[in-house]
């Protein structure tokens, strides 16, 4: 936030001087009066909301002397910027500007309320600079839009930047005197107490310090599944006065995570911030927070930025969950900046999942993170038996498991299974029966006419019909182009496809299916066949009797690096809704050998990742290093790489392309898009970044110059 500009209009330099040229429209009308500047700290610095790079800095703008009591650093205000005008933050107040010219006065306080706290822009700053991207895409995410009749309710507490009164109840009063554990939780049984270092891991929060962890938790359903973990850390920081955050992925685990918060913090306000609530009740939760009347929060990725006051912990469950990414600019990570949160406001993080993430456990190894997880006889007490139908004593047993998409061995387990309770079967796919593959070479079947995937459907009078699902071409004649064979085979069968046969191979077994836009978040305990998506998995109170997990070899045939990760991640989330094995809880996992499968069966997401982290740094890919892609028309790249070339000529520094990537059906070549991918090491992190930020500035104000879009360490992206 150090960059501004200043001078008429809010610019300095070349483009105050050509304001039609840059943003395409008539240059500012004469002012009619030049109003009196304020009498203290007559200059405020302003970040514009705007699409355009070569606006992402602060502008100097006069505080008119009747604006002065009501514009305080951190309120929205409106300006005029080269004839348009345009909303903004006020980020502070200061004497002079160093530009030399007039500069133009602030043309309105949108509201004196002060909804951006010097900590938040601080954070903000430090997210634009972390992906290279601009400081008002950031804000747009911490500030959520204004709903002036739910603000009016609080503009006594944020009116020119005035503090609440302290704190005077909550869980520090009410539980005084509370006989504790050595995990500085209640007295009695400790969700944390058989995980090692988790005991430590509480009296350090309950001393008031600030701990860095990687939590890998049990069980995933009941009193010690992973929301109760999560809410007895949140009331040992609460029990020093101090406030927290939670953010989670979706909403079926926002609904569990408040639920077992509201039982460990009775009488303390829980603020839950989501999209799905709608915009008046989400700023509502944010002003709650602002004003200080809650001091825990939990949500999902826009959380991440909530201005929870004395801020104590910050947890992020299943940080490899791809829902954690941001999807518009500046595609920011919600575990990264959990991280810098965790920075700069000084505050324990805890990083918590039934796996370990890639990311996580180069943070582990280096020391930056401590490894929170259970002995290996407590796993064994606690997990289901896991089976893979690849070992080589099941494939003795039945030659065709390998072969069979549900082994003999995964129809006698929910056979048995169906007589205790629920069984869990997890897919790879929504729908019916969503992919074909040839039945000679198993190469996907694709569309002669687009390349777009083929899939069955029931024509009339049933029959079968072979379409593409992009173009709807009928390809009922189809030969495959690698091996010549003319018959098909499903190379994956969708959930509801699956309910079917399974109601067919268990008569009178009640089917459930959650997939799709009918995803359950919890089912009863009596005997039933769920059949879930991955990720969709409902929750037994009691836990599955068993698990069936189909479409292995799809997951891991994913062309991502991350597939194993992502397939590991999967599983382990499913089985962990599964009884003890003690109490008869069995998983068996249908796919090829692999590692990941290997990991499952022993239950070492820890040595998994490490491997994972071992490889990734052989062949110097992330996380071991950073990597930037650069998207757009392959005019707009090559001119992107040419403004950046002062970092691709450095030492360790390497890029890939561009090249063309796959164009949508009926997109004409020509239109397609190319990518760049930048490689750099992770030491050169911030330096690296900030060259891409100004190389991205700079093409952007190339006369004639395209667009381009710029993505760091996109999850997706390899």
């Amino acid at each position: 936030m150090s960059q501004h500009a200043s001078g008429a209009g809010g610019l300095a330099g070349p483009e105050a001087e050509q304001p039609s040229l840059l943003l395409g429209f008539p240059g500012p009308a004469r002012a009619s009066a030049k109003p009196e500047p304020a009498r203290e700290r007559p200059v405020a610095r302003v970040c514009v909301e705007s699409p355009l790079p070569q606006l992402d800095r602060l502008f100097d703008y006069l505080v008119p002397e009747e604006l002065s009591a009501a514009a305080q650093p951190g309120v929205r205000v409106r300006v005029r910027l080269s004839g348009q005008e345009l909303s903004g933050f006020l980020l502070e107040r200061v004497d002079a500007s160093d530009s030399g010219v007039a500069l133009q006065p602030l043309l309105k306080v949108v509201s004196p309320a002060v909804v951006l706290t010097p900590t938040i822009a601080r954070l903000a700053a430090a997210v634009a600079e972390r992906w290279a991207g601009a400081l008002g895409d950031v804000l747009r995410f911490a500030v959520p839009p204004r709903a002036a009749r739910v603000e009016s309710e609080y503009l006594g507490e944020l009116a020119g930047g005035a503090a609440p009164e302290p704190e005077a109840s909550g869980p520090a009063a009410t539980t005084t005197g509370a006989a504790t554990d050595d995990g500085g939780g209640p007295a009695g049984a400790s969700a944390w107490a058989e995980l090692q270092r988790g005991p430590a891991f509480l009296r350090h929060l309950g001393a008031g310090g600030s701990p860095r962890a990687s939590l890998q938790a049990v069980e995933g359903y009941g009193p010690r599944g992973w929301p109760a973990l999560v809410a007895e850390a949140v009331r040992a920081v609460r029990l020093t006065g101090r406030g927290a955050l939670v953010v989670v992925p979706d909403g079926r685990d926002l609904e569990r995570a408040f639920a077992a918060l509201g039982d460990s913090l009775p009488g303390d306000p829980i603020v839950r911030l989501a999209a799905e609530d709608g915009p008046s009740q989400r700023y509502r939760g944010f002003l709650d927070l602002l004003a200080g009347r809650a001091r825990v929060a939990v949500g999902t990725r826009g959380a991440a930025l909530a201005p929870v006051r004395d801020l104590g912990l910050v947890v992020c469950w299943d940080d490899g969950d791809d829902l954690h990414a941001e999807p518009r600019a500046p595609y920011f990570h919600t575990r990264e900046v959990c991280l810098l949160r965790s920075e700069l406001e000084g505050c324990a993080l805890l990083l918590a999942g039934h796996t370990v993430s890639t990311e996580a456990q180069r943070l582990v190894e280096s020391g930056w993170l401590q490894s929170v997880s259970a002995a290996r006889s407590v796993l064994r007490r606690r997990l289901p038996r896991v089976v893979s139908t690849a070992d080589s004593f099941e494939t003795a047993r039945d030659p065709y498991a390998r072969m069979a998409r549900l082994p003999h061995a995964a129809w006698q387990l929910a056979r048995e299974a169906l007589v205790e309770g629920p069984v869990l079967v997890q897919v790879a796919r929504a729908g019916y029966a969503p992919s074909l593959a040839c039945e000679r070479c198993r190469e996907p079947a694709r569309c002669a006419e687009c390349s777009g995937p083929l899939a069955e459907n029931a024509g009339p009078g049933s029959a079968r019909r072979i379409a593409c699902r992009w173009c709807g071409t009928p390809a009922n004649a189809w030969t495959c182009p690698h091996c010549g064979g003319k018959e098909l085979r499903r190379s994956s069968i969708g959930a509801l496809r699956t309910a079917e046969e399974l109601g067919r191979a268990f008569p009178g077994a009640v089917v459930v299916t959650s997939s799709g836009d009918n995803v359950k978040a919890e089912v009863p305990g009596s005997p039933a066949l769920v059949v879930a998506t991955v990720g969709a998995e409902p929750v037994a109170p009691q836990g599955y009797a068993a698990a069936l997990l189909l479409d292995g070899d799809s997951l891991l045939g994913r062309e991502s690096l991350r597939a194993g990760e992502e397939a590991l991640r999967r599983w382990l989330n499913a089985a962990a809704l599964v009884r003890p094995a003690e109490k008869g809880g069995r998983v068996v996992i249908t796919a090829g050998d692999h590692e990941a499968v290997s990991a499952l069966v022993r239950w070492d997401p820890e040595g998994f990742a490490a491997r994972e982290l071992g490889l990734r740094r052989t062949l110097s890919l992330p996380p071991a290093v950073r990597v930037a892609a650069v998207t757009g028309s392959r005019s707009a790249v090559e001119g992107f790489a040419s403004a950046a070339a002062g970092l691709l000529g450095k030492p360790g520094v390497r890029k890939a392309g561009p090249v063309a990537l796959p164009a949508p059906s009926g997109t004409a070549a020509a239109d397609a898009s190319w990518r760049l991918l930048i490689f750099f090491p992770v030491a050169e992190g911030p330096e690296a970044t900030r060259a891409l930020r100004a190389a991205r500035i700079a093409h952007a104000t190339r006369r004639g110059s395209e667009p381009v879009q710029l993505r760091l360490d996109g999850a997706d992206v390899l």
